[in-house]
């Protein structure tokens, strides 16, 4: 079995991704500004996450630039439209 020094670094940059999330959340307060940050903060967090695991994980970063590109606006729509439906309703409730 061989160590892989770049999956190692993927895997601890996950992890302080999700350490940093997990601070996030204990250090916010209860307020309604503090629980739109924090959630912003849990979706963008949550999608670097997803981009990383795209790239190293599913071995995105060798493949064609068109898929590359795909993947990319994938994240960046779903970003949109998680960050902008839960803004949206913030104002209707």
């Amino acid at each position: 079995m061989r160590f892989n020094k770049r999956l190692f670094a993927v895997w601890v940059i996950l992890a302080a991704l999700t350490t940093g999330y997990l601070w996030i959340d204990h250090a916010a307060g209860s307020t309604p500004r503090s629980r739109a940050v924090v959630t912003s903060s849990v979706v963008v967090i949550a999608l670097i996450k997803v981009r990383i695991i795209f790239r190293e994980f599913m071995e995105v970063r060798n493949a064609p630039v068109l898929l590359c590109r795909l993947t990319d606006a994938w994240v960046v729509i779903v970003a949109v439209a998680l960050l902008g439906c839960y803004f949206v309703g913030m104002k209707f409730r």
